[in-house]
């Protein structure tokens, strides 16, 4: 199938604004931005705001690391109370056939 071009030579979709050309694309997101902010729903952050939200951010990540970490030690520590013992593997029909030959299954 071959799909058309727009005057720059790139291929779009012919539609929508992901088949528009950049510059275009450009002013309309601009139009929205003004948009936005001249009804008052667009936030610029304060250098404090930023500050305090990077903050937060570093705290959840380190949080979160953390639990990751105690998580993975005590995944480990499962793992090592069932060595030396031999593991019990009982048939799907509760055990009352005996062991096959060979191995199989």
């Amino acid at each position: 199938m071959n799909q058309p071009f727009n005057p720059s030579g790139t291929k779009f979709a012919g539609r929508g604004f992901a088949g528009m050309d950049r510059e275009r694309q450009r002013e309309i997101a601009s139009q929205g931005g003004r948009a936005a902010h001249a009804s008052g729903n667009a936030h610029q952050f304060t250098s404090e705001e930023a500050r305090a939200a990077g903050m937060k951010r570093h705290a959840n990540a380190k949080a979160k690391s953390l639990a990751t970490i105690l998580a993975g030690a005590k995944e480990s520590q499962k793992g090592d109370e069932g060595l030396g013992a031999k593991s019990t593997v009982v048939p799907a029909n509760g055990g009352t056939e005996g062991p096959k030959e060979n191995g199989g299954v």
